[in-house]
């Protein structure tokens, strides 16, 4: 199954794995660089299906770091529609992820300590900015404490969303995935830990869910019907009066009424111990049970993630019918060309078929000289 072609919509994938979204922190002021070019291409290069763009910002203030790409103004459309067209040429299906990141906003790059700002991020060159969040919480000691949004953010932030979905699509980009995890601005609506307004977008379930579903209803209505959205979000929070699963349920089933086709389904990350802090033990698929039951429960299409790392452990994920789709992350950046080694490492390949032809000619000679020598490839 895992390499079965696989339609949502009007976009058909030529199998079920896919490059999950993961910040490359290499962006200059929002823009794409060499790296991104170089990083996509191989990705789409290596075989898979949907090759997801990490998230990308509608606002310069919705950035994680520096670093992070943009989408908040046409000027990113060339670099954006680049990206896009390179994945596209390699056989896969572009998509993006769509993001903002709230509390988390004004981090510094992974690499530089992954807290708050410095003296000697400053000195690298990197700027300051005061982020925004649905109260005005920092999210541990020592952060920047973000500003509370207003009616008047809530409306700008929503529109930044729409804009953004409209510029991907202009870019090029046949899936988009609207970031609700991970501790960023729409799923620190959602968790009670974050969210800590008294109005109608606070308090009870009903109302921490109100914003992120007007977000999710704006983009939809703007994208059509045809266009399928995904929508990542933080299955649970795994820490004490946070987020749950249960939660997860209720808000997926409102999510199946706004026509969300995908429920990306990760976990943790309000916290400030990492983007997906859970304090849950990480093992070969610990977040499958999640896509698991969201699937069951709400009847929704699921993709799972987390540490799954050979094929026959993320067929039997489909087979078993746990979900629908495969995202893998880290081990994409470990193995780019992990599609394609799966689909030999499965009998499926004998001809290196799925490679490009500039690879592929010099494979089959490879084999065909190891096979005269009695060796294995």
């Amino acid at each position: 199954m895992l390499f079965e072609n696989f339609k949502i919509k009007n976009v058909k994938l030529k199998n079920r794995v896919v490059v999950s979204p993961m910040c490359q922190y290499s962006a200059k002021d929002g823009y794409s660089q060499d790296h991104h070019k170089v990083h996509y291409g191989q990705m789409a290069m290596g075989g898979a299906g949907l090759v997801f763009l990490e998230a990308t910002a509608v606002t310069s203030q919705g950035r994680i770091t520096n670093g992070c790409l943009g989408i908040w103004k046409d000027d990113f459309l060339e670099g954006l529609g680049e990206l896009a067209r390179i994945i596209e040429n390699f056989g896969s299906t572009p998509a993006i992820q769509l993001a903002h990141a709230g509390q988390k906003g004004s981090m510094q790059r992974p690499w530089h300590g992954n807290g708050p700002q410095s003296n000697a991020d400053i000195e690298r060159g990197d700027v300051i900015w005061e982020p925004i969040a649905p109260s005005s919480k920092p999210l541990d000691k020592g952060w920047l404490k973000p500003r509370k949004m207003e009616s008047v953010d809530l409306v700008e932030i929503k529109r930044a969303f729409v804009l953004g979905a409209e510029r991907a699509l202009k870019a090029g980009f046949k899936v988009l995935e609207i970031h609700m995890a991970h501790g960023y601005l729409l799923h620190s609506f959602l968790s009670p830990i974050s969210n800590l307004r008294n109005d109608e977008y606070g308090g009870s379930i009903e109302n921490r869910m109100r914003y992120p579903l007007e977000v999710v209803k704006a983009v939809r209505e703007k994208i059509g019907v045809k266009i399928p959205l995904f929508v990542r979000i933080s299955s649970e929070d795994g820490l004490e009066g946070g987020w749950t699963l249960d939660d997860s349920v209720i808000f997926c089933s409102e999510l199946k009424k706004l026509d969300v086709d995908f429920i990306d389904c990760s976990s943790g990350g309000n916290s400030p111990k990492g983007a997906t802090a859970s304090g849950q033990k990480k093992e070969m698929g610990f977040q499958v049970p999640f896509a698991a039951r969201i699937k069951k429960e709400v009847g929704i299409s699921t993709q799972a993630v987390g540490l799954i790392r050979n094929y026959k452990y993320a067929n039997s994920i489909l087979e078993n019918g746990l979900a629908d789709l495969i995202a893998l992350g880290r081990q994409h950046l470990f193995d780019p060309f992990w599609t394609n080694h799966a689909i030999e490492d499965a009998n499926l390949n004998d001809e290196f078929k799925e490679w490009p032809q500039q690879y592929k000619w010099w494979l089959e000679k490879w084999k065909r000289a190891l096979e005269n020598n009695n060796e294995k490839p």
